[in-house]
Protein backbone atom coordinates (compact mmCIF):
# COMPACT_ATOMS: atom_id res chain seq x y z
CA UNK A 1 0.00 0.00 0.00
CA UNK A 2 1.32 3.42 -0.97
CA UNK A 3 0.94 6.01 1.79
CA UNK A 4 2.33 9.52 1.25
CA UNK A 5 0.85 11.60 4.06
CA UNK A 6 0.42 10.89 7.78
CA UNK A 7 -0.09 12.87 10.97
CA UNK A 8 2.06 11.96 13.96
CA UNK A 9 2.27 12.92 17.61
CA UNK A 10 5.85 13.14 18.82
CA UNK A 11 6.87 13.07 22.49
CA UNK A 12 10.60 13.29 23.12
CA UNK A 13 12.02 11.69 26.25
CA UNK A 14 11.99 13.38 29.66
CA UNK A 15 15.31 13.98 31.36
CA UNK A 16 16.24 11.86 34.36
CA UNK A 17 15.78 13.27 37.86
CA UNK A 18 18.72 14.65 39.79
CA UNK A 19 19.55 12.91 43.05
CA UNK A 20 19.89 14.09 46.64
CA UNK A 21 22.73 12.15 48.25
CA UNK A 22 25.62 12.79 50.67
CA UNK A 23 29.11 11.45 51.16
CA UNK A 24 29.95 9.81 54.46
CA UNK A 25 33.29 11.42 55.12
CA UNK A 26 34.80 12.77 58.31
CA UNK A 27 35.04 16.55 58.70
CA UNK A 28 32.67 17.17 55.72
CA UNK A 29 29.37 18.83 56.82
CA UNK A 30 26.54 16.29 56.52
CA UNK A 31 28.92 14.14 54.50
CA UNK A 32 28.97 16.62 51.62
CA UNK A 33 26.63 16.61 48.59
CA UNK A 34 27.11 13.69 46.20
CA UNK A 35 23.91 13.50 44.15
CA UNK A 36 24.53 13.24 40.40
CA UNK A 37 22.60 14.80 37.50
CA UNK A 38 19.98 12.94 35.52
CA UNK A 39 20.61 11.84 31.97
CA UNK A 40 19.14 13.56 28.92
CA UNK A 41 15.90 12.29 27.41
CA UNK A 42 16.03 10.94 23.88
CA UNK A 43 15.54 13.13 20.83
CA UNK A 44 13.26 12.00 18.02
CA UNK A 45 15.21 12.02 14.76
CA UNK A 46 13.91 11.53 11.23
CA UNK A 47 16.38 9.74 8.94
CA UNK A 48 16.28 9.33 5.18
CA UNK A 49 16.34 5.75 3.89
CA UNK A 50 16.62 5.11 0.16
CA UNK A 51 15.20 1.62 0.60
CA UNK A 52 11.80 2.99 1.64
CA UNK A 53 9.19 4.24 -0.83
CA UNK A 54 6.12 4.81 1.35
CA UNK A 55 5.08 6.09 4.78
CA UNK A 56 3.07 2.93 5.43
CA UNK A 57 4.91 2.04 8.65
CA UNK A 58 4.05 5.40 10.19
CA UNK A 59 0.37 5.01 9.34
CA UNK A 60 0.02 2.34 12.03
CA UNK A 61 2.34 3.95 14.56
CA UNK A 62 0.99 7.47 14.92
CA UNK A 63 2.45 8.17 18.37
CA UNK A 64 6.25 8.19 18.60
CA UNK A 65 7.62 8.37 22.13
CA UNK A 66 11.18 8.94 23.22
CA UNK A 67 12.91 7.21 26.14
CA UNK A 68 13.48 8.93 29.47
CA UNK A 69 16.98 9.63 30.73
CA UNK A 70 18.35 7.67 33.66
CA UNK A 71 18.10 9.28 37.11
CA UNK A 72 21.22 10.64 38.74
CA UNK A 73 23.10 8.39 41.16
CA UNK A 74 25.21 8.55 44.28
CA UNK A 75 28.89 9.50 44.27
CA UNK A 76 28.18 12.29 41.75
CA UNK A 77 27.46 9.74 39.04
CA UNK A 78 25.61 11.14 36.03
CA UNK A 79 22.58 9.25 34.79
CA UNK A 80 22.84 7.67 31.34
CA UNK A 81 21.55 9.69 28.41
CA UNK A 82 18.73 7.97 26.51
CA UNK A 83 19.46 6.78 22.97
CA UNK A 84 17.66 8.83 20.29
CA UNK A 85 14.59 7.36 18.61
CA UNK A 86 15.20 7.07 14.87
CA UNK A 87 12.21 7.32 12.52
CA UNK A 88 13.18 6.11 9.04
CA UNK A 89 11.41 7.79 6.14
CA UNK A 90 11.77 7.71 2.33
CA UNK A 91 13.97 10.23 0.58
CA UNK A 92 11.77 13.15 -0.45
CA UNK A 93 9.92 13.37 2.87
CA UNK A 94 9.07 16.74 4.41
CA UNK A 95 7.98 17.34 7.99
CA UNK A 96 5.74 20.27 8.95
CA UNK A 97 4.28 21.41 12.25
CA UNK A 98 0.56 21.94 12.81
CA UNK A 99 0.99 25.55 11.63
CA UNK A 100 2.26 24.21 8.28
CA UNK A 101 5.78 25.53 8.93
CA UNK A 102 8.58 23.45 7.50
CA UNK A 103 10.66 21.59 10.10
CA UNK A 104 12.75 19.35 7.85
CA UNK A 105 13.17 18.25 4.25
CA UNK A 106 14.79 14.83 3.88
CA UNK A 107 16.45 14.74 0.43
CA UNK A 108 19.50 12.50 1.01
CA UNK A 109 20.11 8.95 2.12
CA UNK A 110 21.06 8.79 5.83
CA UNK A 111 20.25 12.49 6.32
CA UNK A 112 19.19 13.04 9.94
CA UNK A 113 17.08 15.87 11.34
CA UNK A 114 16.12 16.36 15.00
CA UNK A 115 12.38 17.05 15.09
CA UNK A 116 11.55 16.76 18.81
CA UNK A 117 14.23 17.60 21.40
CA UNK A 118 14.60 15.51 24.53
CA UNK A 119 14.56 17.20 27.95
CA UNK A 120 17.77 17.84 29.85
CA UNK A 121 18.45 15.92 33.01
CA UNK A 122 17.65 17.46 36.38
CA UNK A 123 20.54 18.68 38.50
CA UNK A 124 21.64 16.74 41.55
CA UNK A 125 22.22 18.41 44.91
CA UNK A 126 25.95 18.72 44.26
CA UNK A 127 25.03 21.45 41.74
CA UNK A 128 23.32 23.56 44.38
CA UNK A 129 26.19 23.66 46.87
CA UNK A 130 27.34 27.16 47.85
CA UNK A 131 29.50 28.62 50.58
CA UNK A 132 26.37 29.60 52.46
CA UNK A 133 24.78 26.17 51.97
CA UNK A 134 27.52 23.57 51.48
CA UNK A 135 25.16 20.59 51.94
CA UNK A 136 21.92 21.41 50.09
CA UNK A 137 18.99 19.05 50.39
CA UNK A 138 17.61 19.97 46.97
CA UNK A 139 17.57 18.56 43.44
CA UNK A 140 15.70 19.00 40.17
CA UNK A 141 13.41 16.67 38.29
CA UNK A 142 14.17 16.10 34.64
CA UNK A 143 12.94 18.56 32.02
CA UNK A 144 9.97 17.31 29.98
CA UNK A 145 10.75 16.42 26.38
CA UNK A 146 9.31 18.42 23.51
CA UNK A 147 5.83 17.37 22.41
CA UNK A 148 4.31 18.34 19.09
CA UNK A 149 1.99 17.19 16.32
CA UNK A 150 3.54 16.99 12.87
CA UNK A 151 2.43 16.32 9.32
CA UNK A 152 4.73 14.03 7.35
CA UNK A 153 4.45 14.18 3.55
CA UNK A 154 6.27 12.27 0.85
CA UNK A 155 7.05 14.18 -2.34
CA UNK A 156 8.71 11.84 -4.79
CA UNK A 157 12.18 12.85 -5.95
CA UNK A 158 11.82 12.30 -9.69
CA UNK A 159 13.56 14.20 -12.49
CA UNK A 160 10.64 13.89 -14.91
CA UNK A 161 6.91 13.82 -14.22
CA UNK A 162 4.34 12.38 -16.63
CA UNK A 163 1.06 14.29 -16.47
CA UNK A 164 -2.20 14.01 -18.34
CA UNK A 165 -5.79 12.86 -18.11
CA UNK A 166 -6.60 9.20 -17.31
CA UNK A 167 -6.10 6.61 -20.06
CA UNK A 168 -3.89 8.76 -22.30
CA UNK A 169 -1.00 6.28 -22.13
CA UNK A 170 1.23 7.49 -19.30
CA UNK A 171 1.68 4.06 -17.74
CA UNK A 172 2.32 2.47 -21.11
CA UNK A 173 4.89 5.15 -21.91
CA UNK A 174 6.70 4.46 -18.62
CA UNK A 175 6.63 0.70 -19.15
CA UNK A 176 8.14 1.06 -22.63
CA UNK A 177 11.01 3.44 -21.78
CA UNK A 178 11.90 1.87 -18.40
CA UNK A 179 11.78 -1.50 -16.68
CA UNK A 180 8.85 -0.41 -14.53
CA UNK A 181 5.72 -2.57 -14.63
CA UNK A 182 2.75 -0.36 -13.76
CA UNK A 183 -0.78 -1.73 -14.04
CA UNK A 184 -2.19 -1.06 -17.51
CA UNK A 185 -5.85 -1.53 -18.50
CA UNK A 186 -8.51 0.10 -20.68
CA UNK A 187 -10.33 1.89 -17.85
CA UNK A 188 -9.72 5.09 -15.91
CA UNK A 189 -7.51 5.29 -12.84
CA UNK A 190 -5.71 2.01 -13.32
CA UNK A 191 -2.80 3.95 -11.80
CA UNK A 192 -3.74 4.85 -8.24
CA UNK A 193 -0.21 5.25 -6.88
CA UNK A 194 2.84 6.98 -8.42
CA UNK A 195 5.21 4.65 -10.25
CA UNK A 196 8.92 5.31 -10.70
CA UNK A 197 11.25 4.07 -13.42
CA UNK A 198 14.84 4.74 -14.43
CA UNK A 199 15.38 5.77 -18.05
CA UNK A 200 18.69 5.15 -19.79
CA UNK A 201 18.86 7.48 -22.78
CA UNK A 202 20.99 6.79 -25.86
CA UNK A 203 23.37 9.61 -24.93
CA UNK A 204 24.44 7.59 -21.88
CA UNK A 205 22.56 9.65 -19.31
CA UNK A 206 19.96 8.22 -16.97
CA UNK A 207 17.14 9.88 -15.06
CA UNK A 208 14.16 9.00 -12.89
CA UNK A 209 10.70 9.28 -14.40
CA UNK A 210 7.44 9.27 -12.40
CA UNK A 211 4.08 8.17 -13.77
CA UNK A 212 1.63 10.19 -11.71
CA UNK A 213 -2.02 9.13 -11.32
CA UNK A 214 -4.34 10.66 -13.91
CA UNK A 215 -5.64 14.11 -13.15
CA UNK A 216 -9.13 15.35 -13.92
CA UNK A 217 -10.79 18.74 -14.06
CA UNK A 218 -11.08 20.06 -10.50
CA UNK A 219 -8.11 18.04 -9.22
CA UNK A 220 -6.54 21.14 -7.62
CA UNK A 221 -9.67 21.37 -5.44
CA UNK A 222 -9.42 17.69 -4.48
CA UNK A 223 -11.57 15.99 -7.11
CA UNK A 224 -10.59 12.54 -8.29
CA UNK A 225 -7.20 11.73 -6.80
CA UNK A 226 -6.79 15.51 -6.55
CA UNK A 227 -4.10 17.07 -4.43
CA UNK A 228 -3.25 13.65 -3.01
CA UNK A 229 -0.75 13.22 -5.86
CA UNK A 230 -0.30 16.72 -7.28
CA UNK A 231 2.33 17.28 -4.58
CA UNK A 232 4.60 14.75 -6.29
CA UNK A 233 4.88 16.98 -9.38
CA UNK A 234 6.43 19.79 -7.34
CA UNK A 235 9.93 18.30 -7.26
CA UNK A 236 10.11 17.35 -10.97
CA UNK A 237 12.53 19.34 -13.13
CA UNK A 238 10.84 18.53 -16.45
CA UNK A 239 7.17 17.83 -17.14
CA UNK A 240 6.02 15.59 -19.97
CA UNK A 241 2.40 16.21 -20.89
CA UNK A 242 0.96 13.14 -22.61
CA UNK A 243 -2.17 13.59 -24.73
CA UNK A 244 -4.45 11.07 -26.43
CA UNK A 245 -4.17 12.82 -29.79
CA UNK A 246 -6.32 10.17 -31.47
CA UNK A 247 -9.24 11.12 -29.19
CA UNK A 248 -10.12 7.49 -28.57
CA UNK A 249 -12.66 8.45 -25.91
CA UNK A 250 -14.18 11.25 -27.98
CA UNK A 251 -12.57 14.14 -26.11
CA UNK A 252 -10.93 17.12 -27.78
CA UNK A 253 -7.12 16.96 -27.27
CA UNK A 254 -6.90 20.76 -27.12
CA UNK A 255 -9.52 20.85 -24.38
CA UNK A 256 -7.70 18.05 -22.51
CA UNK A 257 -4.42 19.96 -22.65
CA UNK A 258 -5.98 23.18 -21.37
CA UNK A 259 -7.77 21.41 -18.51
CA UNK A 260 -4.60 19.82 -17.14
CA UNK A 261 -2.60 23.03 -17.47
CA UNK A 262 -5.34 24.90 -15.63
CA UNK A 263 -5.19 22.39 -12.76
CA UNK A 264 -1.40 22.66 -12.55
CA UNK A 265 -1.69 26.45 -12.48
CA UNK A 266 -4.38 26.39 -9.79
CA UNK A 267 -2.31 24.07 -7.61
CA UNK A 268 1.04 25.83 -8.07
CA UNK A 269 1.48 28.49 -10.75
CA UNK A 270 5.26 27.91 -10.87
CA UNK A 271 4.71 24.47 -12.40
CA UNK A 272 3.87 25.94 -15.81
CA UNK A 273 7.16 27.87 -15.78
CA UNK A 274 9.15 24.65 -15.85
CA UNK A 275 10.30 22.97 -19.05
CA UNK A 276 7.38 21.05 -20.55
CA UNK A 277 7.24 18.98 -23.70
CA UNK A 278 4.07 17.60 -25.23
CA UNK A 279 3.86 13.96 -26.27
CA UNK A 280 1.11 13.43 -28.85
CA UNK A 281 0.39 9.77 -28.23
CA UNK A 282 -1.37 7.09 -30.33
CA UNK A 283 0.09 8.16 -33.67
CA UNK A 284 -0.67 4.68 -35.03
CA UNK A 285 -4.44 5.36 -35.14
CA UNK A 286 -6.32 6.82 -38.12
CA UNK A 287 -7.91 9.66 -36.13
CA UNK A 288 -4.51 10.99 -35.06
CA UNK A 289 -3.49 13.26 -37.95
CA UNK A 290 -6.42 15.68 -38.04
CA UNK A 291 -6.26 16.30 -34.29
CA UNK A 292 -2.49 16.60 -34.37
CA UNK A 293 -2.56 19.22 -37.14
CA UNK A 294 -5.08 21.34 -35.21
CA UNK A 295 -3.10 21.03 -32.00
CA UNK A 296 0.24 21.74 -33.70
CA UNK A 297 -1.06 24.88 -35.40
CA UNK A 298 -2.31 26.23 -32.06
CA UNK A 299 0.67 25.43 -29.80
CA UNK A 300 3.75 25.05 -32.02
CA UNK A 301 5.13 28.45 -30.96
CA UNK A 302 4.76 27.71 -27.23
CA UNK A 303 5.64 24.02 -26.77
CA UNK A 304 7.80 21.30 -28.25
CA UNK A 305 5.43 18.67 -29.62
CA UNK A 306 6.44 15.09 -30.48
CA UNK A 307 4.53 12.41 -32.38
CA UNK A 308 4.67 9.14 -30.46
CA UNK A 309 3.14 5.70 -30.55
CA UNK A 310 3.84 3.61 -27.46
CA UNK A 311 2.33 0.63 -29.29
CA UNK A 312 4.86 0.68 -32.14
CA UNK A 313 7.67 2.52 -30.21
CA UNK A 314 7.59 5.33 -32.78
CA UNK A 315 9.23 8.62 -31.77
CA UNK A 316 10.36 7.52 -28.29
CA UNK A 317 14.10 7.98 -28.83
CA UNK A 318 13.65 11.62 -29.89
CA UNK A 319 11.55 12.34 -26.79
CA UNK A 320 14.03 10.74 -24.40
CA UNK A 321 16.97 12.53 -25.99
CA UNK A 322 15.21 15.89 -25.65
CA UNK A 323 14.31 15.18 -22.02
CA UNK A 324 17.96 14.38 -21.29
CA UNK A 325 19.01 17.71 -22.85
CA UNK A 326 16.44 19.66 -20.82
CA UNK A 327 17.64 18.03 -17.59
CA UNK A 328 21.20 19.12 -18.34
CA UNK A 329 19.98 22.67 -18.92
CA UNK A 330 17.84 22.72 -15.76
CA UNK A 331 19.83 21.33 -12.84
CA UNK A 332 17.74 22.99 -10.13
CA UNK A 333 15.81 20.53 -7.97
CA UNK A 334 12.55 22.26 -7.23
CA UNK A 335 10.81 22.42 -3.87
CA UNK A 336 13.71 21.20 -1.74
CA UNK A 337 15.07 23.01 1.29
CA UNK A 338 18.54 22.76 2.77
CA UNK A 339 17.39 23.22 6.32
CA UNK A 340 17.17 21.80 9.76
CA UNK A 341 14.38 22.42 12.19
CA UNK A 342 13.27 26.03 12.42
CA UNK A 343 13.35 27.24 16.01
CA UNK A 344 11.09 30.22 16.54
CA UNK A 345 11.61 32.68 19.38
CA UNK A 346 8.78 32.38 21.82
CA UNK A 347 8.54 34.44 24.98
CA UNK A 348 7.97 31.70 27.53
CA UNK A 349 8.15 34.24 30.38
CA UNK A 350 4.48 35.01 29.76
CA UNK A 351 1.90 33.32 31.93
CA UNK A 352 -1.87 33.52 32.25
CA UNK A 353 -4.11 33.55 35.31
CA UNK A 354 -7.72 32.40 35.12
CA UNK A 355 -10.32 31.74 37.81
CA UNK A 356 -11.98 28.32 37.65
CA UNK A 357 -13.76 26.18 40.27
CA UNK A 358 -13.16 28.78 43.03
CA UNK A 359 -9.41 28.81 42.53
CA UNK A 360 -6.80 30.67 40.49
CA UNK A 361 -5.27 28.63 37.65
CA UNK A 362 -1.73 29.40 36.45
CA UNK A 363 -0.54 28.35 32.99
CA UNK A 364 2.37 29.14 30.72
CA UNK A 365 5.45 27.28 29.36
CA UNK A 366 7.97 28.58 31.90
CA UNK A 367 5.69 28.16 34.91
CA UNK A 368 4.68 24.65 33.90
CA UNK A 369 8.30 23.66 33.24
CA UNK A 370 9.31 24.97 36.68
CA UNK A 371 6.53 22.95 38.28
CA UNK A 372 7.50 19.73 36.50
CA UNK A 373 11.19 20.13 37.33
CA UNK A 374 10.66 20.92 41.03
CA UNK A 375 11.27 18.15 43.55
CA UNK A 376 8.51 18.74 46.13
CA UNK A 377 9.78 15.93 48.37
CA UNK A 378 12.20 18.26 50.15
CA UNK A 379 11.51 21.47 52.04
CA UNK A 380 14.33 23.25 50.23
CA UNK A 381 12.78 22.29 46.90
CA UNK A 382 9.45 23.81 47.92
CA UNK A 383 11.19 26.99 49.13
CA UNK A 384 13.07 27.29 45.84
CA UNK A 385 9.79 26.90 43.93
CA UNK A 386 8.25 29.74 46.00
CA UNK A 387 11.26 32.00 45.38
CA UNK A 388 11.07 31.38 41.64
CA UNK A 389 7.36 32.21 41.62
CA UNK A 390 8.08 35.54 43.26
CA UNK A 391 10.99 36.19 40.88
CA UNK A 392 8.72 35.60 37.87
CA UNK A 393 6.29 38.18 39.22
CA UNK A 394 3.52 35.68 39.75
CA UNK A 395 2.82 36.72 43.35
CA UNK A 396 2.21 40.33 42.32
CA UNK A 397 0.08 39.23 39.36
CA UNK A 398 -2.11 37.09 41.63
CA UNK A 399 -2.65 40.04 43.97
CA UNK A 400 -3.72 42.19 41.01
CA UNK A 401 -6.22 39.48 40.06
CA UNK A 402 -7.70 39.65 43.60
CA UNK A 403 -5.96 36.74 45.28
CA UNK A 404 -5.99 36.89 49.08
CA UNK A 405 -4.34 34.96 51.88
CA UNK A 406 -5.37 31.25 51.90
CA UNK A 407 -6.89 31.39 48.40
CA UNK A 408 -6.24 28.26 46.35
CA UNK A 409 -3.92 28.32 43.33
CA UNK A 410 -3.52 25.46 40.82
CA UNK A 411 -0.73 24.65 38.40
CA UNK A 412 -1.72 21.61 36.32
CA UNK A 413 -2.76 19.06 39.02
CA UNK A 414 -0.88 20.74 41.91
CA UNK A 415 -2.98 22.89 44.31
CA UNK A 416 -1.47 25.11 46.99
CA UNK A 417 -2.49 28.05 49.18
CA UNK A 418 -1.57 31.61 48.37
CA UNK A 419 0.26 33.16 51.34
CA UNK A 420 0.20 36.94 51.35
Amino acid sequence: MFVDKVKLTLAAGTGGNGMVAFRREKYVPMGGPAGGDGGRGSDIIFKGDRNLSTLLDLRYNKIVKGHDGQNGMNKKCHGKNAEPVIVKVPIGTIVKDENNELLADITRDNQEEIIAVGGRGGRGNVRFATNANPAPNISENGEPGEKLDVIVELKLLADVGLVGLPSVGKSTFLSVVTAAKPEIADYHFTTIVPNLGVVKADDGNSFVMADLPGLIEGASQGKGLGTQFLRHIERCRVLVHIIDMAAVEGRDPIDDFQKINNELNEYNSSLLKRPMIVVANKADLDTFDDNYNRFYDKYRDDYEIYKVSTLTNTGLKEVLYRISELLKENEIVYETFDTVKVYRFENDDDFTITFEDNMFVLSGPKVERLFKMTNFNTEEGIERFARKMRYYGIDDALRKEGAKDKDLVRIEDFIFEFID
